[in-house]
């Protein structure tokens, strides 16, 4: 299985068994098929390209910000967020082409960011991209722990490698860097970390045990790890975004024109209150908020950031349309 370095809701668009079949306002979920989309390439969402410039007066002049699972994605848009906003940004991800490209993207905005590979799941690489962050930028003032993979099997259906693969990834690999990240700050007597669940937490699927029970050990680690390190000046919270249009839920092979006509028939059906997928940039806007010293009573939460699904009614059951 490979490592996505992005997150979301869950895959709209993943396959299930002939048991797992949903009904009512979740007909879409089972979607790219039943549009008949096909194509020879993977497609890139409309807002994946081009870094935004930089601030001149951003929220985080000089401050060093660590980002895992940032070569694409949400972990992508907020590596160039908050370079816009003025941060020293290193991250990591598998993919080294992707994380080089981003690389190059920032600086040529006029930011400043050094891509690592890092597998989060191993802990002497987390481990040792921790340390060359603090250490290339003076120390580690945010970190945002964001990568993660899915799993859309049946229980029954899903191999015990696939679930502890998404286990290590998602929930291990969210400590590993929390194990490693804290120690820096605590010699400074600050910081913010904030983690990447899932509005999945949530809201389960038939076919999302793995990924659910994964986005939920996240929460767990976040509220312990808040109440632990609090009176030292660190604050953790955890982001549920929702349904997000990266590729982590976009299959591979679909043209641009007609995953926005999937998108635009998926919305009003799965997303109560905005009735749209969220973009990437969106989610990185409230990693960006969590970070800044506009909330610094906030620890030990969980902010979901889902356009209102989880508000809605339960999408387990019959809607009536």
């Amino acid at each position: 299985m490979l490592v996505m370095d992005t997150h979301a809701n869950t895959n709209p668009t993943a396959g299930t068994s002939a048991g797992s079949a949903a009904t009512g306002r979740r007909t879409l979920l089972g979607g790219a098929a039943a549009l008949g989309l096909a194509g020879a390439a993977f497609g890139t969402t409309a807002h994946a390209a081009g870094a935004p410039s930089r601030s001149q007066a951003g929220r985080f002049p000089g401050k060093s910000v660590l980002i895992t699972g940032a070569t694409s994605g949400i972990g992508r848009a907020a590596a160039m967020a908050f370079a816009a906003e003025g941060a020293h940004v290193g991250f990591c991800g598998r993919r080294a082409a992707l994380g080089r490209q981003v690389e190059r993207e920032i600086r040529a905005s006029g930011g400043e960011a050094t891509y690592f590979q890092a597998d989060v799941r191993k802990a002497a690489q987390v481990q040792r991209f921790v340390d060359r962050v603090a250490s290339r930028y003076g120390g580690i003032d945010v970190a945002f722990n964001n990568a993660g993979i899915g799993g859309g099997r049946l229980p029954h259906e899903m191999s015990v490698e696939e679930w502890d693969d998404v286990q290590a990834t998602n929930a291990r690999g969210v400590f590993l860097a929390i194990k490693y990240e804290i120690p820096h700050m605590l010699r400074a007597q600050r910081g913010v970390i904030i983690c990447t669940s899932s509005s999945a937490a949530e809201q389960a699927r038939p076919n999302g045990a793995a990924y659910t029970a994964s986005k939920r050990a996240v929460q767990g680690i976040v509220k312990s790890a808040a109440l632990a390190y609090g009176p030292r000046g660190i604050r953790i919270n955890a982001l549920l975004p929702g349904t997000t249009d990266t590729p982590f839920v976009r299959p591979p092979g679909i043209p641009d024109a007609d995953w926005a006509l999937y998108k635009q028939a998926w919305g009003p059906l799965n997303v109560d209150g905005l009735e749209r997928m969220a973009d990437a940039e969106e989610i990185a806007r409230a990693v960006l908020g969590l970070a800044s010293d506009d909330f610094p009573y906030m620890t030990g939460a969980s902010v979901t950031v889902d356009g209102g699904s989880t508000a809605g009614r339960d999408m387990t059951q019959p809607s009536g349309i």
